[in-house]
């Protein structure tokens, strides 16, 4: 890839993130993970940490469709953390980032802890505005009561 040999870590980052979207959109969660570990790599050698988020919340995803919940989990986590502690954190990114840690909360039975992960997503949602995911989020916490 031209951007390795360039050490352009920023284009490689997300062009291996979108190789790895297409990956998983083509059924091949584990080539999916690969692209978006090497991303991961790539945007960690760029400092920026919002592209770090970004680019760990898609290997979550990863591992959460390759039914990988250790993984996705640990990967959720650190995307949290990085937003939380960016001072002017994009409300989008970060309410992308919430939304799939509050439906693996649900897969692992920690109900309360996805209810509190839709609320905050919703009011990010809600914030942008996206109408889409502020209902996503209703949905989600009807259903959860």
């Amino acid at each position: 890839m031209v951007f390795r040999k360039a050490g352009a870590d920023r284009e490689l980052a997300t062009a291996l993130r979108r190789l790895g979207h297409a990956e998983q959109d083509a059924g091949r969660d584990d080539i999916a993970v690969a692209r978006y570990e090497e991303a991961v790599a790539a945007a960690r050698r760029t400092g920026d940490p919002l592209l770090l988020a970004h680019a760990i919340r898609h290997l979550g995803d990863a591992h959460r469709a390759a039914q990988r919940f250790a993984g996705a989990e640990t990967c959720y986590e650190e995307a949290l953390t990085l937003y939380a502690e960016h001072p002017y954190p994009p409300k989008l990114d970060y309410a992308n980032a919430i939304r799939p840690m509050a439906i693996l909360k649900e897969v692992l039975g920690e109900f309360d802890e996805a209810r509190l992960l839709w609320q905050r997503a919703k009011t990010l949602y809600a914030a942008v505005p996206v109408a889409a995911g502020v209902a996503e989020c209703d949905e989600n916490l009807s259903r959860l009561g």
